[in-house]
């Protein structure tokens, strides 16, 4: 959710007024993500929206503080589809005891949640809320479903990181929808519109180069948080995609093929100005390994890895150990 969109619904709530809040706004409560969901859908979105008022202004200004801080946050939502059922005490006899109160009430809450388990909402929670709320930070929440009554959703109040695909590859076609899914905004970028088109790439930013090759790369320009992934067809287009991305001075470079091809582009990619360190820094081959081997194989093996960048550039070493050691390993 974007600054401007937080800022009209805290005017909206000061008026007095009930704020308009879309999908496009919350995607976890569009037709595509709710479709077959008897729990959620786009109309719980606007029984959510009337119920908001003054009292909940204040959740929605720390909202924006984290949005405009680039804080890793979420707007979380709950849905309450059976009030009873949502406020009876519920276990399953072998996990945590909240208490003889499931949901502290059921009525529907906007709320605030950081990474660091911050909690801002209009109305005290309970336990076992408090619990499914923190959870948010998983985001979407983890065990949204796991008590009967209610659910959860939530949004971002951070932006995406992106991923550039340089290539139309078949690889790059099976990574795009892998990758949209764990939260990453993907680019794909390619000269050829035989392979760079809406049927291959219906939800990928489509960037069509100029010219018969990739010098038009350079006219392009990256972030420092981007990631970029080479994935040029045939690998004829290595090179231009490693030296460009070196150049732009992303967080991670990975290039797709075998040890033999990597090291045999190794001088035309310092002739083009990158430095040993660089060269060395661009992760080659790309992905995780465990076997892959065809297009939608590579695919998981280079957004797994991708996965463990963006967790590694996010965390502190001393959260991962933490993290780490609650997963026993």
């Amino acid at each position: 959710m974007n600054k401007d969109t937080l800022e009209t619904i805290i005017e909206d709530l000061k008026a007095g007024n009930t704020p308009t809040i879309t999908t496009a706004d919350v995607p976890a409560f569009s037709e595509e993500v709710t479709a077959g969901n008897d729990h959620l859908s786009p109309a719980d979105l606007d029984v959510i929206a009337n119920s908001l008022t003054e009292a909940d202004i204040p959740t929605f200004e720390r909202a924006l503080k984290a949005a405009e801080e680039g804080e890793l946050a979420w707007l979380g939502f709950k849905v309450v589809y059976d009030s009873d059922v949502a406020q009876a005490k519920s276990g399953i006899g072998f996990t945590k005891d909240y208490g003889e109160v499931g949901s502290a009430d059921g009525e529907p809450l906007v709320f605030f949640c950081n990474d660091a388990k911050e909690i801002v909402s209009s109305r005290e929670p309970s336990k076992r809320d408090l619990f499914q709320m923190k959870d948010v930070t998983r985001g979407p929440s983890m065990h949204n479903e796991q008590f009967e009554g209610l659910t959860w959703a939530s949004v971002a109040l951070f932006e995406p990181i992106r991923v550039w695909l340089l290539g139309a590859s078949d690889v790059a076609v099976e990574l795009v929808p892998l990758a949209r899914k764990v939260g990453f905004d993907v680019l794909a970028v390619d000269y050829d519109t035989a392979y760079l088109n809406a049927d291959r790439f219906p939800d990928a930013h489509r960037i069509l180069l100029d010219g018969e090759g990739f010098d038009a790369l350079f006219e392009l320009h990256a972030k420092p948080e981007d990631y970029v992934c080479v994935l040029t067809r045939g690998h004829m287009h290595d090179p231009d995609g490693c030296i460009w991305a070196s150049r732009e001075g992303v967080h991670y470079i990975g290039m797709m093929g075998c040890k033999g091809k990597n090291e045999g582009i190794h001088d035309l990619i310092i002739e083009g100005g990158v430095s040993e360190e660089q060269w060395n820094a661009i992760k080659r081959p790309i992905g995780l390994k465990f076997g892959a081997k065809t297009p939608a194989e590579l695919a998981i093996a280079i957004v797994a890895e991708l996965i463990d960048v963006r967790y590694k550039q996010r965390y502190p070493e001393a959260a991962r150990k933490r993290h780490e050691d609650s997963l026993g390993r």
